[in-house]
């Protein structure tokens, strides 16, 4: 993977993370139609994931400052509560991780035919929550499951995460605002995790691997400056209820992967 390849796929997972259009699809697809197809499509998808998770962290510190300072007051207060339901929603993914870690990483191909269908299942359900009423609740902790489900299912490339968590959200009656918070600080522990695990076992066997560790870092920093801006931007969106643009987009983008496979 080049240097200029490996910017223009990072900007794709920076803008794609946030914007609920799938990051993993769109990485699948520009791989395809760059020829940049290797083993270590996979690492390169983790290392500009956790780029985003870390512009995640920068949109919300003071989210997160106040979160983690209410916690170490070890009170069952609102932000232990909602600490709690994060740690809820965080449990079918590490199932699905865990269990299915071989089965995951044998889809990451470029298979359009997948990418395209999975688009199009993710703008059903984008415009399947633009025609529920607004909701004023907050996340429950079963919804936290509920959405964490959601978020579990979106391993699958064109399964857009942030869609996915968002619009059930959305279906469960959460105000606008607090499905964004949720959606986006709900991924951190996971992506983190998993992006450090994966990154670890690349500097164990680094000569293993075929991708330069110039690319894997041009592709970061594209990721995290295009992730930051998306990021403010879906918060805007999601408060405006203008998912149904984003739902054409998937499907447009779906049915041409699809005839392109």
């Amino acid at each position: 993977m080049s240097w200029i390849e490996a910017l223009i796929l990072g900007i794709i997972q920076g803008l794609t993370e946030f914007l609920p259009v799938s990051s993993s699809g769109h990485l699948e697809i520009g791989s395809v139609l760059l020829d940049a197809q290797s083993s270590d499509n996979l690492l390169f998808a983790v290392t500009v994931h956790l780029a985003t998770a870390l512009a995640t962290i920068a949109v919300f510190k003071n989210d997160i400052v106040e979160l983690l300072r209410d916690i170490f007051r070890f009170e069952w207060n609102e932000s232990t509560q909602f600490a709690a339901k994060i740690i809820l929603s965080m449990i079918p993914v590490f199932v699905v991780a865990v269990f299915f870690k071989d089965q995951i990483e044998a889809l990451f191909i470029g298979n359009l035919a997948l990418v395209g269908s999975m688009l199009l299942i993710t703008g059903g359900l984008l415009l399947f929550a633009h025609y529920k009423n607004d909701g004023t609740k907050s996340v429950g902790f079963v919804g936290a499951i509920i959405i964490g489900i959601a978020q579990a299912f979106a391993v699958l490339p064109g399964i857009s995460r942030s869609g996915s968590t968002i619009a059930t959200a959305l279906i469960l009656g959460v105000e606008r605002s607090k499905a964004a918070r949720f959606s986006f600080l709900m991924v951190l522990i996971p992506i983190l995790g998993a992006s450090l695990l994966e990154i670890l076992d690349y500097t164990e066997n680094s000569a293993a691997h075929a991708i330069s560790s110039s690319s894997l870092i041009i592709g970061f920093l594209a990721a995290f400056i295009s992730g930051f801006i998306a990021c403010k931007w879906m918060i805007k969106i999601v408060k405006n209820g203008k998912l149904t643009y984003f739902a054409i987009y998937c499907f447009i983008v779906g049915i041409i992967a699809i005839i392109a496979a």
